[in-house]
């Protein structure tokens, strides 16, 4: 008889050996949490990785593309893009953990031309970023990342393959005051080396199923435990009008680690603005590089990290009447 297909992430009960590496893992880190990731290569205990049957289910869903061929959402860059590390060479990876604890996560994102019937666009360069389990982001001071300028720790770039693919080894993230649990994504067209203005042609945000959440809080690396910010989807600044194409699909567990994936579905003709934002660290350029921007529009702007207000930057995505502000 075959094997039942893998099933979607479940909370799940540890085995005593897990547990206890999940534990061990745990302890001792109170230093590191307080200064944020170590920068210096895997975490000891973090080894697993998801199930190949979950990978491989993963990717078949991935290869089917988009239910239907249109573009994904836009959303804001949010206040920490760090686009001076852009300029160089130093975000080139697939792995992006830097020593950061957490759960294990594979993220693979695929991305397919809206206007060529959704096949995929090869040699696209992809940014990811999120970020840690404390919610803090690299590469700046203050605004809730008290210590982390100078860092790129959970920050990476790929160039898409010929079936539109980039795949990323990371940690699950944290979540942060205002803002329900996601990761950011920028994509732009490999017409040169990146800059640190270069525009995208897609902007957006993924989110995360609420069991997968409660499942991975509720473990011992995660010590805030579940988001008491941001409850529903509909309640957060940039997820509130929906999630639907922006859902990553995930499969695997805490144990094991989780696999997430999401087809992108995006216009290779729009050339987003680049946004304002706080300065970033020191990555070879202008501190946060040229990211001035006119006034931005109406809309939700969330809290940030450790409760501060955001700073106005560039014009937020969707703009005009109704359009969404800039969230973190």
């Amino acid at each position: 008889m075959a094997k039942p297909p893998p099933s979607p992430a479940t909370a799940g009960s540890l085995p005593p050996t897990g547990r206890r590496r999940l534990l061990g893992a745990a302890g001792g880190l109170g230093a590191a949490s307080l200064l944020g990731c170590a920068g210096t290569g895997p975490s000891p205990g973090m080894t697993p990785t998801p199930a190949d049957s979950d990978l491989a289910r993963l990717d078949r869903l991935l290869a089917g593309g988009l239910p239907a061929c249109r573009v994904t959402p836009t959303e804001t860059e949010g206040p920490f893009p760090l686009r001076a590390a852009l300029a160089g060479a130093a975000l080139l990876r697939a792995d992006i953990t830097d020593g950061c604890p957490g759960v294990p996560l594979t993220l693979r994102v695929r991305l397919v031309d809206v206007n060529n019937g959704c096949q995929p666009i090869a040699g696209a360069w992809v940014y990811v970023w999120h970020c840690d389990r404390e919610g803090r982001y690299s590469g700046y001071d203050g605004m809730g990342n008290p210590g982390q300028s100078g860092r790129s720790f959970l920050r990476g770039v790929q160039r898409s393959g010929a079936d539109g693919m980039v795949s990323f080894t990371t940690i699950y993230p944290g979540w942060y005051e205002g803002r329900i649990t996601h990761i950011h994504c920028m994509a732009f067209l490999a017409s040169g080396a990146l800059k640190n203005d270069s525009p995208s042609m897609a902007t957006t945000q993924f989110a995360f199923p609420d069991r997968v959440n409660a499942a991975v809080y509720a473990s011992p690396l995660y010590g805030k435990g579940p988001n008491t910010s941001v409850l529903r989807l509909e309640d957060d600044g940039v997820f509130s009008d929906g999630a639907g194409a922006e859902m990553l699909t995930v499969f695997g567990s805490v144990e094991a680690g989780y696999a997430a994936g999401i087809v992108v579905g995006v216009d290779p003709t729009v050339s987003n603005p680049v946004e304002a934002g706080p300065p970033g660290g020191p990555f070879g350029g202008p501190p946060g590089g040229p990211q001035g921007g006119p006034p931005g529009g109406p809309g939700r702007r969330p809290p940030m990290p450790g409760g501060a207000m955001p700073l106005r930057g560039g014009p937020g995505p969707r703009g005009g009447p109704g359009g969404r502000g800039g969230a973190g």
